[in-house]
C-alpha cells in the first residue's frame, strides 16, 4: 500500500474514533438493574418518573440507558433528565444536565428493545448518587419494563418534572422503571466490570430500604478499598423469584445471560448465584421442575461458563446459601430441598468448572445447624440475609481473583 494512503487511512480511523469516544477514556457500566414486566396500576401516561442509581465506578462522564424491554409498543420518552442526586428526589440544581438521544430531547424506544443516550460531560466520583428523571407524555403502555424489587425509591410526580429540583406532588414506589443502566467514561484504561448474576439474594431482598446493603454493593466497597481492585465496577443483575431453567419472575438465567451480562460495557467478571428457586419447585406438583435434579443445574450452569469463556470473560461460581428452618416441613418435596443444595454446592466446589468459587454457604451457615443461616444472618424468612448476611458474603469473596 502507498505509504501517503496509509498515513490518509490512519489520519481518518483516528478521527473517527475521536468522533465516536470524543471525551476520551474507556466506557464501562457502573450501574445496572435487570429488568422484568410489571404492571403500574396508576399508569404512566403525562408523569415524570425521578429515580436514584447508586453508581459503583466514577468517571468523567456518562450515559443513561433506558428501557422498553418487555413493551409491546413503542414507548414515547418526552425528555429526561440527569444529575447529582440531593436526596428524598431531589437534585443538586447545577448539575442537572438534559439527556439527548442522537441530539434529540425526546425520543421513541422500539418494542423490545433500549436507547443509549447521548455522553453528557458530567463528572462523577465512585458511589455517587444519581437523580435520572423520565417523562412519559399520555400515552398507553400495556406491559411497563421495571425492575420491581429495587430497594430503592422512586417517586412519580403529574406532569414533566424533570427539571425541577425538587418534587412537590410525588408518589413514591420502590421499584425502577424504564431505566436500565448508566455507563461512566474512565480515565483508567483498566477500567472493567464484575456482573453479579442472580435471584432474590444477589437483588438484595429483605436489605435496608434506600441504604445499598446488597452484597453487590458491599463488594464495590471492597474493590475500591483496594487500589489494586478500584477500577472495577459492580453491576447487580439479580432479580427476585428468578429461576435457571425456566421463567420465574422474568426470564430464566439461560435466557437473559447474553443480555444482562455479556452485553454489559466492559463486563470481566461474573458472580453466579441462580438455582435455589428451581429448586423450590420440586414442592410443586404442577411445576416443569418437580422432578429437578443437581445434574440440572449442573448443564445449566456449565453452558453459562463456558458461553462467558467465548466472549473472554471470567466466572466466579457461588454456592447456595443455607435454606429453611431446622426442621423442614413435613410436606411432599420438601425433603428433597437440601440434599440438592449440597449436591449443587459439592459440584460448585470441587468441579472446576468455574474459574474461581465464592463459597457463600459457608460463609453464612450457623455453625451450629449448618443447614440454615446463622441466626444474626437470618431475615426471618430463614431463606435471605439480613444487611450483616449480606456483607458477610461480600466479605467471603477472594479479592485475589480480580486482581
Amino acid at each position: 500500500m502507498n505509504r501517503i494512503v496509509l498515513l490518509v487511512l490512519l489520519a481518518f480511523c483516528t478521527k473517527a474514533i475521536q468522533a465516536s469516544n470524543p471525551l476520551g477514556g474507556v466506557w464501562v457500566g457502573s450501574w445496572l438493574t435487570a429488568p422484568t414486566a410489571m404492571p403500574l396500576k396508576d399508569g404512566v401516561g403525562d408523569r415524570t418518573f425521578r429515580s436514584v442509581a447508586h453508581l459503583s465506578l466514577g468517571g468523567t462522564a456518562l450515559r443513561v440507558e433506558l428501557t422498553n424491554q418487555f413493551g409491546t409498543t413503542p414507548l414515547q420518552i418526552g425528555s429526561a433528565h440527569v444529575g447529582l442526586s440531593a436526596g428524598a428526589g431531589k437534585v443538586q440544581a447545577d448539575t442537572d444536565h438534559a439527556l439527548t438521544f442522537n441530539h434529540q430531547a425526546t425520543v421513541s424506544i422500539p418494542a423490545g428493545s433500549y436507547v443509549l443516550s447521548d455522553p453528557v460531560p458530567l463528572p462523577v466520583s465512585d458511589f455517587a448518587d444519581l437523580a435520572i428523571s423520565v417523562y412519559l407524555p399520555q400515552q398507553t403502555v400495556t406491559e411497563p419494563t421495571c425492575h420491581e424489587y429495587a430497594l430503592s425509591t422512586t417517586y412519580m410526580e403529574p406532569g414533566d418534572a424533570t427539571t425541577q429540583t425538587e418534587l412537590t406532588d410525588a408518589k413514591t414506589m420502590t421499584s425502577t422503571c424504564f431505566l436500565q443502566s448508566v455507563i461512566v467514561q474512565s480515565t483508567d484504561k483498566k477500567a472493567a466490570a464484575v456482573v453479579a448474576l442472580g435471584d432474590s439474594i444477589t437483588d438484595g431482598a429483605h436489605s435496608s430500604l434506600d441504604t445499598n446493603h446488597r452484597y453487590p454493593d458491599d463488594l464495590a466497597v471492597r474493590l475500591h478499598a483496594d487500589k489494586k481492585t478500584a477500577h472495577l465496577a459492580v453491576l447487580n443483575a439479580g432479580i427476585a423469584g428468578g429461576r435457571v431453567l425456566y421463567e420465574g419472575h422474568g426470564p430464566s438465567a439461560l435466557e437473559r445471560f447474553d443480555r444482562d451480562v455479556l452485553a454489559q460495557p466492559g463486563v470481566r467478571y461474573v458472580i453466579y448465584l441462580e438455582g435455589i428457586n428451581d429448586i423450590g419447585q420440586v414442592t410443586r406438583a404442577a411445576s416443569p421442575e418437580r422432578d429437578l435434579t443437581a445434574e440440572d443445574l449442573i448443564f445449566a450452569a456449565t453452558q453459562l461458563v463456558e458461553r462467558a469463556h467465548l466472549h473472554g470473560v471470567k466466572v466466579i461460581g457461588a454456592t447456595l446459601t443455607p435454606f429453611g428452618p431446622k426442621i423442614m416441613p413435613n410436606r411432599p418435596g420438601w425433603s428433597r430441598i437440601r440434599p440438592l443444595i449440597e449436591q449443587y454446592n459439592e459440584w460448585v466446589r470441587t468441579s472446576n468448572t468455574f474459574d474461581a468459587v465464592a463459597d457463600f454457604n459457608k460463609a453464612t451457615a450457623d455453625p451450629q445447624n449448618p443447614q440454615t443461616l446463622l441466626p444474626a444472618f437470618d431475615s426471618g424468612d430463614h431463606g435471605h440475609p439480613t444487611d450483616a448476611g449480606y456483607k458477610a458474603m461480600a466479605d467471603s469473596i477472594d479479592l485475589s481473583i480480580f486482581r
